[in-house]
């Protein structure tokens, strides 16, 4: 019923950009806060950034180059991702829970897409 959608990943040089979507259905994004979270092999599922209708959080590792956006008539949530680093290389996730929520943590979160992997290296 509820679902989450992950796309845009791929690989790309140091310094490039990407943007992934992040298409949900079965409910209305509007009235969900809707993180970006990234796991990479052996560290921990990172919060990167989070939307609600009413505010934007982003992480410190990632402020100034990636942003996060939100299109309501498409129901679609997007994570532009510039100056990509090798550092940034990991499986991307975006997740929701009902209602406006700053914390942009994992735990907190209840709804999952499948992810898209995201591959920076020279």
């Amino acid at each position: 019923q509820l679902q989450l959608v992950e796309s845009g990943g791929g690989a790309v040089q140091p310094g490039g950009s990407l943007r992934l979507s992040c298409a949900a259905s079965g409910f209305i994004v509007d009235y969900y806060t809707i993180g970006w979270f990234r796991q990479a092999p052996g560290k921990e599922r990172e919060g990167i950034s989070c939307i609600s209708s009413s505010d934007v959080s982003t992480s410190d590792s990632v402020k100034g180059r990636f942003t996060i956006s939100r299109d309501n008539a498409k129901n679609t949530v997007y994570l532009q991702m510039n100056s990509l680093k090798p550092e940034d290389t990991a499986v991307y996730y975006c997740a929701a829970r009902f209602g406006v929520f700053r914390i942009c943590n994992s735990a907190h979160f209840h709804y999952w897409g499948r992810g898209t992997q995201v591959t920076v290296s020279a």
